[in-house]
């Protein structure tokens, strides 16, 4: 007769499953983003699906040698999380830098470097969130949808002066600014309901910013070279880079607002 598992073991194993399949699913997003950042510079396919490989296994590697899955550091004997846990984080950044700078060099693009590193540092920084607290990781996306809707229904609404007319001629500020009220209530709720740090209840709105920043930036690469999506994986709503540009600057100071909030 086998054995029975101990419950605490089944809970890690459990634990540890779940989080694999979130971070492979980040790491797909990664591949595909930099295949769309290719299309976009014009690369090769094939040169294109190798970086897409590169960083999905330079990602997973990275997460699992500084953040093993299913594991977080011990405080006094209880499972937590302190200003120490995020020590390693720089490392993953270098590893990240390096494995671009290898990118760069194969594809003889510097562009393509960058892609591999504005693309692959949040998506680290996704897999850490997953790693110390995974809802702020339902926060930060909470946060981020909610500035996009609250913008486009206030930018249609009101309409007025438009925030980059030469970068993004639908934005305007009414849109912003309806995007920060959005992202902060939104915000303020989950953090409540997340039972988060205080100051995440007032994050809301500056994420916001960043999530509008995030957006007009992949805008004003696509108008410099001349394209109107980055893909064509989501009909009617372009591609995954599309869709994650305004995510990739939130998650980046997520991160960092976790590490201040725990010093």
């Amino acid at each position: 007769m086998s054995e029975e598992k101990p419950q605490s073991d089944l809970s890690t194993r459990f634990t540890m499953g779940v989080a694999w399949v979130f971070r492979l699913l980040f790491a797909a997003a990664a591949a595909l983003m930099l295949v769309e950042w290719g299309d976009m510079h014009r690369l090769s396919r094939a040169l294109s699906w190798f970086g897409a490989g590169l960083i999905a296994v330079t990602l997973l590697a990275a997460a699992q040698w500084l953040f093993p899955a299913g594991e977080i550091d011990l405080i006094d004997g209880v499972e937590a999380i302190g200003p120490g846990s995020f020590d390693e984080v720089w490392k993953g950044v270098a590893v990240i830098a390096a494995a671009a700078l290898v990118y760069a060099l194969i594809a003889r693009r510097l562009s393509m470097g960058w892609g591999f590193f504005y693309i692959g540092v949040p998506i680290f920084a996704l897999m850490v969130l997953e790693w110390a607290r995974f809802d702020i990781v339902f926060w930060l996306m909470l946060v981020t949808w909610s500035t996009d809707t609250f913008a486009y229904f206030a930018g249609r609404a009101i309409g007025g002066k438009k925030l980059a007319p030469r970068i993004s001629p639908n934005k305007t500020w009414s849109g912003l600014i309806g995007g920060m009220v959005g992202a902060a209530f939104v915000g303020g709720i989950a953090a409540w309901a997340f039972d988060l740090d205080p100051i995440f209840l007032l994050a809301g709105a500056p994420m916001a910013v960043l999530a509008q920043l995030g957006d007009l930036y992949e805008s004003k690469v696509k108008r410099r070279l001349g394209v109107k999506d980055s893909g064509t994986i989501l009909p009617g709503h372009g591609g995954i880079l599309d869709r994650l540009d305004g995510l990739l600057p939130v998650t980046v100071a997520t991160l960092a607002l976790l590490i201040a909030s725990l010093g």
